[in-house]
C-alpha cells in the first residue's frame, strides 16, 4: 500500500481558467527585477505608477471618514455611496435605478465574478467578445459556464460582428456580455450598434452585462452612451463601473454593479436573490474606499482635463497611434477611448507562430512587458495590447525599441 504523500491539485473548476495580463511572463519579468534590472510594464492600466493619481478631495474624504469604517456596512454598501451611484444614473439617463438596485463590490473584478455564480448553471453559455477583457471569460469557466466568443470586427472599427452573435445563440445561451469602451481595443460603440445588441439580447431573453469601467475616458469628442439608457423596461441590463481608472483609485478596489430595467427586475427576482445571497456571504465591500464614491461622482471631473487636446491621456494616445502604424507591418485602429491601442502584426511580414513567445523574446531583449493578444482570447497570434499611460518620452522610446525589436524579428 502507497502511503507516500499525493500531490495537491488544484480545482478541475480552475482547468480552463486563465488570466494572462498577470501570467507566466510577468513571472519571468519579476526574476528579471530580482536580478536588478528595470522592467518598463505596460501589462495593466495601472494609473498611479505612472504618475496619474487620485484627486487629492478623494482621498481626503477617505481619510477624514477613516475612524467610522472601522466596522461592517450593509452588504451591498454605504448608502451615502449607493444614492451617489443613483444619481450618476439620472445624469446618465439609466431609469428606475433605486438605491436597492445597487451593489457595490471590492473592485468590478469581484462584481463580475459574483454576478456569473448568481446566474449561470454547468453548460449555460455566455456571448463574450472576442477580443475580451480576460476577467468575463475566466469568470464564466470558473462558474460552470461556457464562454463563447463572438467576433469583433477590426476593419469597422471593432464594432461587434452582429451576424457573428446571432449564428453562435443557442438555447443555452443566457447572457451577452459588452465592454464599451473596450478593453483591449480602445474601441466607443456608437449608440446605434448598442442598440442592434441590445435587440439581439430581448429576441433572445438574454441578460445584457455592460462594462463602462471607461466611460469617461473619451477622444476625439467621442460620446459614451450607457447601455441602460437605450434598453427596453423588460429587459435587465446589469452595468459595471467604478473608481480604478477615471478616478485614478485602482488600489482602492471600489466598483460597482447597477441593475436596471423595471420590468427586467421583476423578471429576475431569483437571480437578484442569488446576488443578495453573494453579497452577504462576503459581509461587504471595503467600507473606507466606499467614502471616495460620493466625493468622486458629485466633485470636479478631473479626467476631462487628461483627455482633452493639450492633456496627457490624450497625447499618450496619439503618440502611440502614430509610432505603431509607422513601423512596417504593424497596423493599428485608433482607439476612441480606455487606456490601450491593440495593434496588428502582419502575419505577412513577421509569421508569429507563438504570440506568448513574442512577448518573452520582447521583454528579454528589450525589457517591455506587453501581453499577447491571444491572451484577450484573440483567435490568432497576431496582436499585441499595449498600455498608454507611460509618460510622453517613455512611451516614445518604449515604441522605438518595440519597432527595432521588429526589425529583425521573426520565429
Amino acid at each position: 500500500m502507497d502511503t507516500s504523500p499525493h500531490p495537491i491539485r488544484k480545482s478541475h473548476k480552475l482547468d480552463n481558467v486563465c488570466y494572462d495580463i498577470r501570467g507566466p511572463v510577468l513571472d519571468h519579468a519579476k526574476r528579471l527585477e530580482d536580478e536588478g534590472q528595470r522592467i518598463l510594464k505596460l501589462n495593466i492600466g495601472n494609473p498611479a505608477p505612472f504618475g496619474f493619481e487620485a484627486p487629492e478631495e478623494i482621498l481626503q474624504d477617505v481619510m477624514r471618514n477613516l475612524p467610522t469604517a472601522q466596522g461592517y456596512c450593509d452588504s451591498k454598501g454605504l448608502y451615502s455611496a449607493r444614492k451617489a451611484i443613483m444619481q450618476e444614473c439620472q445624469r446618465k439617463g439609466i431609469p428606475g435605478v433605486g438605491v436597492e438596485d445597487i451593489f457595490v463590490g471590492n473592485g468590478v473584478s469581484e462584481l463580475i465574478v459574483m454576478a456569473m455564480q448568481a446566474l449561470l448553471n454547468d453548460g449555460d453559455e455566455v456571448l463574450i467578445p472576442a477580443p475580451d477583457y480576460p476577467l468575463w471569460t475566466a469568470a464564466a469557466n470558473l462558474s460552470g459556464g461556457r464562454p463563447v466568443h463572438y467576433m469583433c470586427d477590426e476593419q469597422a472599427d471593432w464594432a461587434p460582428d452582429l451576424a457573428d452573435i446571432r449564428d453562435k445563440i443557442t438555447t443555452h445561451t443566457k447572457a451577452l456580455v459588452l465592454i464599451n469602451p473596450n478593453n483591449p481595443t480602445g474601441a466607443v460603440y456608437p449608440p446605434e450598434v448598442v442598440k442592434e445588441l441590445l435587440a439581439i439580447a430581448r429576441q433572445h431573453d438574454l441578460v445584457v452585462f455592460s462594462d463602462e469601467i471607461y466611460d469617461k475616458i473619451l477622444y476625439d469628442e467621442v460620446e459614451h452612451v450607457s447601455t441602460g439608457s437605450l434598453a427596453a423596461d423588460d429587459q435587465l441590463v446589469v452595468t459595471m463601473n467604478g473608481l480604478s481608472k477615471s478616478y485614478r483609485c485602482a488600489g482602492f478596489r471600489s466598483g460597482w454593479m447597477i441593475l436596471s430595467g423595471k420590468l427586467g427586475k421583476q423578471r429576475a427576482n431569483d437571480f437578484i436573490q442569488g446576488l443578495n445571497m453573494l453579497a452577504s456571504m462576503r459581509l461587504c465591500a471595503n467600507v473606507p474606499a466606499q467614502h471616495a464614491i460620493q466625493t468622486a461622482l458629485g466633485g470636479y471631473q478631473s479626467i476631462n482635463d487628461l483627455v482633452l487636446p493639450g492633456g496627457r491621456l490624450r497625447a499618450q494616445r496619439d503618440i502611440t497611434f502614430e509610432k505603431l502604424n509607422a513601423i512596417p507591418g504593424v497596423s493599428c485602429t485608433k482607439p476612441r477611448g480606455a487606456l490601450y491601442a491593440f495593434p496588428r502584426l502582419d502575419p505577412k511580414v513577421f509569421n508569429i507562430q507563438d504570440d506568448q513567445k513574442l512577448v518573452l523574446d520582447l521583454l528579454l531583449q528589450e525589457k517591455i512587458l506587453l501581453v499577447q493578444g491571444t491572451a484577450f482570447n484573440w483567435p490568432q497570434p497576431d496582436h499585441l495590447r499595449i498600455v498608454t499611460l507611460p509618460w510622453a518620452e517613455q512611451l516614445e522610446d518604449a515604441l522605438d525599441r518595440f519597432a527595432r525589436f521588429l526589425s529583425r524579428y521573426r520565429q
